[in-house]
């Protein structure tokens, strides 16, 4: 890496959280040049020492990005005028730094650090500004110590902000005291993070502090890929990899906390499990209210259901399967009832047939699913409102969990509530929702108990089934116009483990096209996309991948199709996001909950407007209106679509799927992925890859174990509890 020191001759840009800042530097060396750094700003004056490499960015040219940063005392009056003209000390503009600069000279800095009264001596500042000015100057330079203490153990000053934020002036003691606090008081710094300062500091590898917050991060880490709870034996080692030290010196001091009672645990089959705190309240409650809202059911009297739904059967021209049958009867009958199925199996039908009974009996009936997407398509299928269960909940967000509107002390004002694409239900969210359930509602699950599981810890829907202790109909039966469909049959054919039937032709509804070589299946891919969206419909086809990484993953993907798609050109504006580039025309996915703009976590939009730092993107099906902008600061929540992960794509339909099956993506290849994928798709599915890549994720129904006791929980009596 190359040092360089250098003055702030302007501040380009500082993004809103603090993170990335881009500089105007001037040295005498390399004279006028931009630098990046992923950090806080310093301020315009200011004496810089930097390490880092000289980039090439696509647009702006040659950059120096800023890998260590070290803030220096400006020694010159003109530099010491600069930097307090900058608005960096409180109370002082550019005429009153003149008036300081100009009584105290290159001495200017020592009199506001040890002898602010003085300041009073300046016209225009009188005795309470001058101390006002002392203080501001004082935590100014509380900030840059901060800086330099987290630069000298190499992490980025960026957080400097936010831990002065939090401990104030003892933000460094407090961080020498015990850095592993860091982790669960700083949002953004993890584990990871807080034990390389702590190394960096000198803390012994195996001393108890980094053991004890060693545990904590295998919990989370456990949480991250599904499980609420983690047997013993399993967390002490993945601990003990995690911290690279033997075993023993962590069941030494898991034992201890043990013994201190620091740990939430629960015996099952002869096997202790551990919890973190969050997930074992949210089960444990999810266990009680659902049992206790089965039971409480309030009889559905002021209608005659065999009238109703005869009429409604006769209205729309059907005649109901007996299991649908079945399920609409004990949707009333119960307080908590299961549909499950899969494709073409009908769960459309029986949640209309649910709903026009509930309708006639007076109910007041809300209908949500865990995806923006999801809740729009509920909505359209069952011709009554829907919304994401967040926005069902009045989600606050407050960068600190989960937080809502709704809840014991004001629950929703319903008497049936529908879940649409419960699979995708954490345990956290579920327990949430059931909290603001009153007494005597119902609750409908809908879902496909055979797709991908949560994102977030727990399988509650597959746990509720497996119970046995909630009311469940599975439809198994396809219907006829539904069997027609290739997707369908082939889905039903994963689903049992056998080899999907690829058609041949072109324009076949269900084909594979292999490549030995996963760039060149890329590149394809990329050309086909092109020449099936050409005619200008950019929502017609969707690339899923199994994997973010690879030359067949959704990175690489998505810069290859934006190559072909929309290059860059001199007419075309553009903006940074984190790893690529936004431009004019991209389609691009809103990746987190956004409240105030109404678009949520997986929306897919077109750029349609850049203006310098603004971004306006097209939600054709966004219902509050098609435009959408985004201000310096919220561009970070849109990434490019053109290809998505199959996790991503849950609760979502298209007409044309392009799947890629391949076999470094080995580790992902499992049957309920690949029939989660093909039921994406309405119209056209067509894998790339290999056909031995799809038989491998076929004949895997050893789909990765979820540690949960949701199930047991529900087998025993709520008094358990």
């Amino acid at each position: 890496m190359e040092k360089l020191e250098a003055i702030v001759d302007d501040i380009v840009f500082q993004s809103d959280d603090g993170m990335f800042s881009v500089l105007r530097m001037e040295s005498k060396a390399q004279g006028r040049f931009t630098a990046v750094y992923h950090g806080n700003a310093p301020y315009m004056g200011e004496n810089v020492a930097m390490e880092g490499n000289w980039i090439e960015h696509a647009r702006f040219g040659r950059q120096f990005d800023i890998q260590a940063l070290q803030v220096l005392q400006p020694t010159s009056v003109a530099g010491i005028e600069r930097f307090l003209a900058s608005g960096a000390v409180k109370g002082v503009g550019p005429v009153t730094a003149a008036r300081i600069v100009e009584a105290f000279g290159t001495d200017t800095l020592e009199i506001l650090g040890s002898y602010p009264e003085r300041l009073a001596q300046v016209r225009g500042i009188s005795a309470k500004k001058a101390a006002a000015i002392g203080e501001s100057y004082s935590q100014l330079s509380g900030l840059r110590e901060l800086m330099v203490f987290l630069e000298a153990h190499g992490v980025s000053s960026g957080y400097a902000a936010r831990l002065q934020a939090t401990y104030g002036a003892t933000a460094i003691t407090r961080i020498k005291e015990n850095p592993y606090s860091l982790a669960e008081d700083i949002t953004g710094i993890g584990f990871k993070t807080a034990d390389r300062i702590a190394m960096a500091m000198g803390m012994e590898h195996d001393c108890e502090e980094r053991l004890r917050a060693g545990i904590a991060y295998a919990l989370t880490q456990a949480a991250g890929v599904g499980h609420t709870c983690v047997p013993e034996e399993l967390l002490v080692r993945e601990t003990a990899r995690a911290l690279a030290v033997d075993t023993s010196m962590v069941q030494d001091v898991f034992s201890s906390l043990l013994e201190q009672d620091l740990l939430r645990t629960e015996e099952m089959g002869g096997i202790r499990l551990i919890y973190p705190e969050y997930l074992y309240t949210a089960e444990v409650q999810t266990a009680r209210r659902l049992l206790k809202l089965r039971d409480q059911a309030k009889p559905v009297t002021r209608v005659n259901a065999d009238e109703v739904i005869a009429k409604w059967e006769r209205d729309a021209g059907i005649t109901l399967a007996e299991a649908q049958r079945q399920a609409i009867y004990a949707s009333l009958e119960h307080g908590v009832f299961v549909l499950t199925g899969g494709p073409g199996t009908g769960k459309t039908t029986v949640v209309k047939g649910i709903l026009n009974v509930l309708e006639q009996a007076g109910c007041r009936i809300l209908l949500a699913a865990p995806t923006g997407r999801a809740a729009r398509r509920l909505a359209d299928s069952a011709g009554h409102p829907a919304a994401t269960v967040h926005r069902l909940l009045e989600y606050q967000p407050t960068g600190d969990g989960l937080c809502f509107g709704k809840d014991d002390s004001d629950p929703l004002d319903a008497e049936a509530i529908i879940i649409d694409e419960a699979s995708m239900l954490d345990i956290s969210l579920t327990y949430h929702l059931l909290k603001a359930i009153p007494g005597g509602c119902r609750l409908i699950f809908v879902g496909d108990v055979d797709q991908l599981p949560s994102v977030g810890a727990g399988s509650v829907l597959k746990d509720m089934i497996r119970s046995g202790r909630m009311p469940v109909v599975r439809l198994e039966n396809v219907f006829r116009q539904a069997e027609v469909s290739p997707i369908v049959r082939n889905a039903h054919k994963i689903n049992r483990g056998q080899m999907p039937e690829f058609l041949a032709g072109a324009d076949s509804e269900f084909a594979l096209e292999e490549f030995a070589n996963e760039q060149d299946a890329a590149e394809f891919v990329a050309r086909t996309y092109a020449q099936l969206t050409s005619g200008g419909d950019w929502r017609r086809v969707q690339v899923l991948t199994p994997m973010h990484k690879n030359p067949c993953g959704v990175q690489n993907l998505n810069k290859l199709l934006q190559k072909y798609l929309n290059p860059p050109s001199a007419a075309k504006p553009e903006v940074n996001i984190p790893g690529n580039v936004l431009r004019i025309g991209d389609k691009v996915m809103q990746i987190r909950n956004n409240y105030e703009k109404d678009v949520f976590n997986g929306d897919i939009g077109r750029v349609i407007k850049i203006d310098g730092k603004n971004v306006t993107v097209a939600f054709p099906e966004r219902p509050e209106g098609d435009y959408v902008t985004y201000a310096q600061g919220e561009v970070e929540e849109l990434q490019l679509a053109y290809a998505m992960s199959v996790h991503k794509s849950q609760g979502s339909e298209y007409p044309y799927v392009i799947l890629l099956m391949v076999q470094s993506h080995y580790i992902m290849l499992q049957r309920n992925l690949l029939y989660t994928a093909v039921t994406r798709a309405k119209e056209k599915v067509l894998i790339v890859g290999s056909k031995n890549a799809v038989r491998t994720a076929v004949e895997n129904d050893k789909t990765k174990r979820r540690y949960s006791l949701l199930a047991e929980r529900l087998q025993e009596s709520s008094e358990v509890f």
